[in-house]
């Protein structure tokens, strides 16, 4: 089974620490339990999103938005720089 450690129960993503298969069911462990069933093959080290994220929509990691969706990322998908535009680092966008 392929897991993912949540670092704050107000997260909506998890970051694999495992590598992932697209249809594994992915078991969440630190500050959260349940699983989520992977959309597509994600590596160790990335994110998933662990709830719908819609577009526009705040990417919550650490217990702190960490950027924001540039599209709709479902349940399970991929939560990557293919689609989330960072808020940090960048000195245009606020924190």
């Amino acid at each position: 089974m392929t897991r993912a450690i949540l670092l704050n129960e107000s997260d909506n993503v998890a970051t694999l620490i495992d590598d992932g298969s697209s249809g594994d069911d992915c078991l969440l462990q630190g500050e959260g339990s349940g699983a989520v069933k992977l959309g597509r093959d994600i590596p160790f080290g990335h994110k998933v999103a662990i709830a719908d994220i819609g577009v526009g929509g705040e990417v919550i990691k650490y217990g702190q938005v960490i950027g924001l969706a540039t599209e709709v990322i479902p349940t399970g998908q991929h939560a990557h720089v293919h689609n989330i535009e960072s808020r940090r680092g960048r000195g245009d966008k606020s924190a």
